[in-house]
């Protein structure tokens, strides 16, 4: 008789440091005493759904331009005092939120946060360094658009949700690239870089008390300004196609609507996981061991604070585009019907383990920890997070995958898609 799997208690960790500057500004220092290094981060609740379409891109823009230099330093300067320390020095925008780090010794936790302070509240965005500048983001623009499954995403984005925010894509469009001026990033950075919208965080084997002080000496005279909120997302769902130049592979994305962050969203990660999470899963069984349709195939749950996003994704040859389109639906049919318990244990526990080593990044524990303290105003323990998995039964990942059929399926293909690829997607989904 096979016995029931108990899974082990995740390991003790010590309790986060966390404290709340007068202006709104959130401090939160996850102690890892093993680690001889440490991450330190500020966090700012401000990505690209948060811009007007007229700006689409300044955020991004922002975060390469914040490097180039500050009322008391230089972009030389910035860069020479992280590495004299040995740091590494790193930024990125998303959708939700745009983030700054600082990666060195524990030791010098303190002193990074009060970098990243002068780098995120007092950048004065030099003309010439603008201009230098606007030419590398034009390149990465370019190289985006060279990318087929970029803009399969893309256009998926635009099939889901329309003209909602959280389809504007975080590099923005060429043209505003072009014309951003240097007081478009100053006036954006004063009305969106406030406290009410700022996490400072460190995590590593460092002294709490030291970065507390660090954080409050940076960020205390932030103006507190108001929390920055996006309407949720209204699925729209549809079909698109486009032929790209130089693509020998017909690109494929097929999904529909999540449940967004805060409303239940466990239950859409362990089905994206059922679906398609090792080589093991329907997905990857189906049209790769028994049907070579496809050599990459993949299944994620994007999940975001105003939208949550099933995504099936996989690449293969125009003649089998029809073939991949269809065992995809009729995969996301089956499981309308049942979820194999065995297929439900394994996700599960794939889930539980990427988690776990999640504690083992500093770098990962922080964007977890910001993320909760900017959607539920806390931060979720290990505990938490393990059980709301362990709470998801089958009936729920079932009614999941019926609620997308329910919505209406999208399905995008980009890259050799040949003529009517918009019908023979219509054909293939049923």
């Amino acid at each position: 008789m096979r016995r029931a799997h108990t899974p082990p208690a995740p390991p003790a960790l010590p309790p986060a440091e966390r404290a709340t500057l007068s202006n709104g500004v959130r401090v939160v220092v996850l102690p890892m005493p093993h680690l001889a290094t440490c991450c330190a981060s500020v966090f700012v609740r401000s990505g690209s759904a948060h811009e007007p379409r007229t700006l689409a891109g300044i955020g991004h823009f922002i975060e390469h331009m914040a490097f180039k230099g500050t009322a008391t330093r230089d972009a030389q300067r910035i860069n020479l005092d992280a590495e004299r320390l040995g740091a590494e020095v790193l930024a990125h925008t998303d959708k939700d939120h745009t983030a700054f780090q600082m990666r060195g010794l524990a030791a010098h936790a303190a002193e990074f946060v009060g970098m990243l302070g002068d780098i995120v509240l007092n950048p004065i965005f030099p003309t010439d360094e603008l201009e230098r500048e606007r030419q590398v983001v034009l390149h990465e623009f370019a190289e985006v658009e060279d990318d087929p499954m970029d803009a399969a995403y893309r256009l998926f984005d635009h099939a889901c949700f329309g003209l909602h925010p959280a389809a504007q894509p975080v590099i923005g469009m060429r043209a505003h690239i072009e014309r951003l001026t240097c007081t478009d990033l100053l006036h954006y950075v004063q009305r969106q870089y406030t406290g009410a919208n700022i996490v400072v965080g460190v995590a590593g084997g460092v002294d709490a008390d030291a970065v507390l002080r660090a954080a409050d000496a940076a960020f205390a005279a932030t103006p507190a300004g108001q929390a920055h909120f996006v309407d949720a997302a209204a699925y729209r769902g549809g079909l698109r196609a486009k032929a790209f130049a130089g693509s020998s592979q017909a690109h494929v994305l097929i999904g529909g609507r999540l449940p967004a962050l805060a409303a239940g969203h466990e239950v859409g990660t362990l089905a994206a996981a059922v679906l398609g999470e090792g080589v093991s899963s329907p997905l990857l069984q189906r049209v790769r061991e028994q049907r070579p349709l496809a050599y990459h195939a993949t299944c994620a749950a994007d999940i975001l604070p105003f939208c949550g996003q099933f995504v099936v994704e996989g690449s293969t040859s125009p003649d089998l585009l029809e073939d991949f389109v269809r065992e995809v639906a009729s995969l996301l049919r089956r499981h309308c019907d049942i979820v194999a318990p065995i297929d439900l244990e394994r996700a599960r526990q794939q889930l539980r383990v990427r988690r776990l080593r999640a504690l083992e990044s500093p770098t990962q524990r922080l964007e977890e920890a910001a993320l909760d303290l900017f959607t539920f105003g806390r931060v979720r323990s290990i505990e938490e997070l393990l059980q709301g998995l362990d709470d998801v039964d089958a009936e729920s990942v079932r009614a999941t995958f019926e609620r997308l059929q329910v919505d209406g399926l999208s399905a995008v293909a980009v890259g050799s898609v040949g003529r009517a690829a918009g019908e023979r997607l219509r054909r293939a989904l049923g």
